[in-house]
């Protein structure tokens, strides 16, 4: 009975969370004390992976290139280090951190005007604070589309460099935004006789424009971008769901087979939906919208019993109901064609045609009506919502399929483990294009995207902490994959740089465009290799991905967990629950 009654309470919040349309727009990252001094910054979660409080002393807000290079000179003339921010900021990792307590944050919400749109050579030009929304909508209107993006409308042109922000092909130039940039202007911190200040033009074909195509935010602020953009098109949706037996086959296949291919994998329900998803003639019959659930704005209440459900079931060990949620949540999102509508009210079959614009990405919560937190972004922090880690990794093509077969001996081993993924919409896998960017793709890749639970007590070990430590060990360190930039806990870039074969080609252009590394902070200083690795070491720091485990006190002990080789992955040390029984 209890169990009928739990499932029951579980639909109703799913489709609350389904159908709620207004919310609570998100709150600026950037919180000032004194007007815009003595500031603190975050990202859009409310936490970074070390939970540390991020300080300046003051906040810019530039309208114009003009406004923007005058800030940068003066921040140069008296030293002080500068940190670019954006709207929303997502960015999980410390990107936007400057150095010290008394560092200059300057924000792009201002930068964010529409330029020339030239609709005869295919180009638009735009600041670089303007929203994937506002790209796609304004793009839409001269008859042009981006071909390839995030599937998140919240995100800035000037994040999307920063941290090589990717939507899923093989196709064309492939699925990363900055493979379509062809011209950057950037302003970065100059000697006296230039005034402190300097506005690079990089176009096309300029050996700097493939550092400044994905940037981590050290090179200076970027002012605009011009992107080379495709006519309008249609496409042409099918999700099919099948059994994960032939996955690893499978998966090194699809994404040739289908232009916009990616994948959904439910490893502990033993199912993965495909999408067959390709372009069509402009002519065929349809309107169909993307709004997809996840995006969308939920209530508050809602939230706080998803949230306080997870919480008992983690403090519990109640895998069963873990398992039973991921199984409604499945199943919702099928029987709700995983928010797509054939004429954008409601499905009632596939394929769903239409558009580009209206079925690249969405994100609807950010549709902002002030309603006093009645709803919310699931994941706003003023709210008591969704809390997650995410590990968000691309492996090379070549290896996907032993990757892909490891994770489902770790499900054989212990088959309820990753229902813990199942509930936060399974394991997204995007495939992404090697691309000429120095910190971009290096290969042909199927992108992991992972997300789970995450404890507000730093020092609680995760239900099947040990089986998530050992997928994150092996994407990393055994199939040598490559983290996304905008994600991902701290283990995940150890040692990273020396995956980047133009690795010393970025550092040489940072050099040169800001020698006395104003951009640049102990974090991006320790990713890129300047100073020692990113881990953490303190009691615990191997639950929150901040150091790999070598000690039983990086783990707890008292509640269980201990440091421990993997059995699958010989090399991995993991926080492993000692009766566990399996390692």
């Amino acid at each position: 009975m209890a169990v009928l009654h739990s499932q029951k309470l579980i639909l109703l919040v799913v489709i609350l969370w389904f159908c709620m349309a207004v919310c609570t727009p998100p709150e600026d990252p950037i919180r000032c004390s004194s007007k815009n001094s003595n500031c603190t910054i975050t990202n859009s979660y409310g936490a970074f992976p070390d939970r540390a409080i991020c300080r300046a002393a003051d906040v810019a807000y530039p309208t114009t290139e003009e406004e923007l290079i005058s800030i940068v000179a003066n921040a140069t003339m008296n030293r002080r280090k500068m940190k670019v921010a954006t709207r929303f900021s997502h960015s999980i990792p410390k990107l936007v951190c400057p150095e010290g307590e008394d560092g200059l944050l300057i924000s792009t919400k201002n930068l964010n005007r529409i330029g020339n749109v030239d609709g005869l050579g295919r180009l638009i030009s735009v600041e670089s604070g303007v929203t994937l929304r506002q790209l796609i909508n304004e793009a839409a209107k001269a008859g042009l589309a981006l071909p390839y993006a995030p599937y998140w409308w919240g995100l800035t042109i000037g994040g999307l460099l920063g941290t090589g922000a990717h939507g899923s092909t093989l196709w064309g130039n492939g699925s990363s935004v900055h493979d379509y940039v062809v011209q950057i202007r950037i302003v970065s911190p100059a000697g006296a006789k230039e005034g402190y200040a300097r506005v690079r033009t990089l176009n096309d074909g300029d050996p700097e424009l493939d550092a400044a195509r994905v940037t981590l935010g050290v090179l200076g602020v970027i002012s605009q971008v011009t992107l080379r953009l495709q006519p309008m098109f249609k496409r042409s949706i099918t999700y099919l769901t099948k059994n994960d037996s032939d996955l690893g086959d499978q998966a090194t296949a699809f994404g040739n087979q289908h232009e916009f291919a990616d994948l959904i994998w439910y490893p502990s329900q033993r199912k993965v939906v495909y999408r067959l998803d390709d372009r069509v003639p402009s002519n065929v019959s349809g309107n169909g919208l993307l709004d997809f659930p996840g995006f969308r704005s939920t209530a508050s209440v809602a939230l706080a019993v998803i949230r306080t459900t997870e919480e008992n079931q983690e403090s519990k060990g109640d895998a069963d109901g873990k398992c039973r949620g991921a199984v409604l949540t499945a199943s919702l999102l099928k029987t709700g064609a995983y928010g797509l509508t054939n004429d954008g009210i409601a499905f009632t079959h596939y394929p769903v045609v239409g558009f580009q614009n209206r079925l690249q990405a969405s994100g609807t919560c950010l549709d902002s009506l002030e309603d006093a937190k009645i709803t919310a972004c699931p994941w706003d922090p003023r709210v008591k919502g969704l809390f997650f880690h995410q590990t968000t990794i691309s492996i090379g093509l070549s290896k996907v399929k032993s990757f892909i077969q490891d994770m489902q001996k770790l499900v054989d081993l212990e088959p309820k483990s990753l229902c813990v993924v199942e509930l936060y919409d399974g394991i997204l896998m995007r495939y992404v294009k090697a691309s000429s960017a120095y910190l971009g793709k290096q290969e042909d890749a199927l992108d992991f995207d992972i997300t789970y639970y995450r404890s507000k007590d730093p020092n609680i070990p995760r239900l099947y902490e040990d089986i998530l430590e050992e997928v994150e060990q092996m994407a990393v360190f055994k199939y040598g994959g490559l983290p996304h930039w905008g994600k991902n806990r701290n283990v995940a870039f150890e040692g990273v740089i020396k995956k980047y074969k133009n690795a010393k080609s970025f550092l040489k252009v940072k050099q040169i465009y800001d020698p006395l590394g104003l951009f640049s902070s102990k974090w991006t200083d320790q990713v890129l290799g300047v100073k020692d690795g990113v881990t953490i070491i303190k009691e615990g720091c191997a639950l929150e991905g901040l150091c790999i485990c070598s000690q039983d006190s990086h783990c707890a002990p008292k509640k269980g967990y201990f440091c421990r080789p993997g059995k699958v992955y010989k090399n991995a040390r993991i926080c492993t629950r000692s009766s566990s029984g399996i390692r």
